[in-house]
């Protein structure tokens, strides 16, 4: 005669609860006990158990598995470019030199027409020009010869270093001005003319 035991089992109703209650407990092998334990309690005999009802409740017993996690796309972060060193800042331009200031007088004269002349590769020195300076003009400018040869033909000798109007046109230095009473202009022209004709101004020591 069946037991209680015996006719949960066959109750599909009452089986349910069971399988249930073996589900709550959380593992396949208490669920498994727990209908040991039945089987036991009914006397384990032979036919006391329809093979399918035991099959399908052993089945109804064992444990879900959990669903899979999906799976999330890997997010592939592009590497940082490294970030480049600041330039450094420029250097300041450098400033020109100041334009020289030269008196406005004899000394100012010759050191200007000095350095007008080194830019021209014209040579010359202080101490050539000062002297020859002094013999033709006693260093005035506006000096003129009226009574020599040349004045004699009209083309009076003009300057600080009395150069005649032929001269100083055919021997102006670019830069100085065209004009045969400039100071500065007349030392460079002169110069210039004495390169040409002596070699330079300090070897003249006379008229030439």
């Amino acid at each position: 005669m069946p037991t209680n035991a015996m006719t949960a089992l066959r109750d599909p109703a009452r089986r349910s609860k069971v399988v249930a209650a073996a589900r709550t407990a959380g593992t396949a092998a208490l669920a498994l006990g727990v209908l040991g334990s039945i089987i036991t309690a009914a006397g384990t005999a032979e036919g006391d158990v329809r093979p399918a009802a035991l099959k399908e409740t052993l089945a109804a017993a064992a444990p879900v598995a959990a669903p899979a996690k999906a799976q999330l796309p890997r997010v592939l972060v592009p590497a940082q470019a490294p970030v480049p060193a600041p330039m450094p800042a420029p250097a300041p331009p450098v400033a020109p030199p100041p334009a020289p200031v030269y008196a406005d007088n004899l000394d100012g004269w010759i050191r200007q027409a000095l350095d007008i002349m080194s830019q021209r590769g014209i040579p010359g020195s202080y101490d050539g020009i000062l002297r020859n300076v002094l013999r033709e003009s006693s260093g005035n400018p506006q000096a003129i010869n009226l009574y020599d040869s040349n004045a004699a033909m009209g083309i009076p000798s003009k300057g600080l270093l009395q150069v005649i109007d032929p001269t100083f046109n055919a021997y102006h230095v670019d830069g100085t001005s065209t004009n045969i009473w400039d100071p500065v202009a007349n030392i460079v022209a002169a110069c210039n003319y004495a390169a040409h004709r002596y070699g330079s101004m300090d070897n003249v020591n006379s008229a030439y």
